[in-house]
């Protein structure tokens, strides 16, 4: 195989990706007026039907513009030779294969970001704000953008640097090298991330004394779940949907409740919200996951580390001098039809450990109470209840609304 094989390839990978997920879209959409499940009549009124049908397609010919544009811009990049120009910035500031990288991610990243940022003000500051969700401000927006870019920086950043440094060491070894680093660092942030990144974005504050919280704690004593951290987060800084979610594990396990969900649901209801998240803990779900990423992180490394070395990566990209940071990028996308694959069997793992979750709610505590806060969760984020089969095999990492009650109504 040559590198122009290759590149075609890679065109090849890209090209079909664009149009697979432009079918799934096309064929969700014309299932958008479908009549509403009887189960779920009393979700929407005629005013709110309309507003969600009204959102959901405001998003479909805003996804379509949006990733056309970064496909043709991709393809662009390819056929010009954009990742050669880049690479001779970054060589023309240094002789270090650690210092070319960072300089070469960091353009990549930096140019990557100043396009699609438009769209992100688009998304935020028109469609969610025209259809009552948006409240993020202008300042909180450049604000969560130069952190992130930060974060990106330093954290990204050194890790790349890291797993460099062991390739030139250890050269076919480095995948080893590369997944402990990453194994570690997984782990930290399944533990910690709430606790020192989450303040970063967001002010968490511990959920007062009062009656949820007593029906909280007698719930968690109830299933023998050891639950000290209870925290309430500012969702509401930024939007008006609603969420809640379970992080860590061990002494650092807390659940996290924003506080647009306290609004929006009875105590009873957001009790059993809490039996489903807890229902993940207790079927071993975080950990099922987490070990998971760790071992197809590490096969990942593996196939990596056989491939990195051959010149025709980087050449496939147009890069004359090989080199690891563009051997990387096409790796990458050579890679992605099997990233795909992937997240179509953890997707499947996902749906099901939501029924399971929910089982352990409707056991442990209530099944009506979930059901009716799901249902106005659906209504309050102007949720898709009629989503194409097909959309949701490879999309959603959840059930639809229906298959999710009609699973807690057995």
């Amino acid at each position: 195989m040559n590198s122009e094989i290759l590149f075609y390839t890679i065109i090849s990978i890209i090209v079909i990706n664009f149009i697979i997920d432009k079918v799934l879209n096309a064929l969700n959409a014309k299932h958008y007026n479908d009549a509403i499940p009887v189960e779920l009549s009393d979700v929407y009124d005629a005013a709110d039907y309309n507003k969600s049908q009204a959102y959901k397609k405001t998003n479909y010919t805003f996804g379509i513009l949006s990733s056309t544009f970064s496909f043709i811009l991709t393809l662009a990049f390819l056929f010009f030779d954009g990742f050669e120009f880049v690479d001779n910035i970054a060589r023309s500031y240094s002789e270090n294969p650690i210092v070319i990288a960072l300089i070469f991610f960091g353009i990549i990243m930096l140019g990557s970001d100043i396009i699609s940022t438009p769209f992100s003000i688009y998304k935020t500051f028109v469609i969610e704000e025209q259809f009552g969700f948006n409240k993020t401000t202008i300042k909180t927006f450049i604000i969560d953008k130069l952190k992130g870019l930060l974060m990106m920086a330093l954290v990204g950043g050194g890790i790349l640097a890291l797993i460099i440094w062991f390739y030139q060491q250890t050269q076919e070894q480095f995948w080893l090298y590369a997944w402990a680093i990453i194994t570690v660092f997984t782990i930290f942030m399944n533990l910690f991330y709430a606790r020192l990144i989450v303040p970063l974005f967001n002010k968490q504050t511990p959920l007062e004394d009062g009656t949820l919280r007593e029906q909280i704690s007698e719930y968690a004593q109830s299933v023998g779940f050891s639950l000290k951290h209870i925290f309430v987060i500012d969702g509401s800084k930024r939007s008006t949907k609603a969420n809640a979610y379970f992080s860590g594990f061990g002494s650092e396990k807390r659940i996290t409740l924003y506080d647009t969900l306290i609004n929006d649901l009875e105590e009873e209801e957001i009790v059993a919200v809490l039996a489903h998240e807890v229902g993940h803990y207790k079927r071993n779900h975080i950990i099922f996951n987490l070990a998971t990423s760790i071992l197809l992180t590490g096969i990942m490394l593996f196939v990596l580390s056989v491939f990195i070395s051959n010149p025709l990566l980087s050449n496939a990209l147009g890069v004359k001098i090989p080199s690891f940071h563009v051997g990387l990028i096409a790796f990458g996308m050579l890679y992605s039809p099997i990233s795909e694959l992937i997240g179509l069997a953890m997707n499947y793992m996902s749906r099901q450990f939501e029924y399971q979750a929910d089982d352990y709610a409707k056991t442990t505590y209530k099944a009506e109470p979930l059901i009716t806060s799901l249902k106005k969760l659906s209504k309050n984020s102007l949720s898709n209840l009629t989503p194409h089969p097909s959309y949701v095999w490879m999309h959603y990492s959840h059930p639809t609304l229906l298959e999710r009650i009609k699973n807690l109504r057995k």
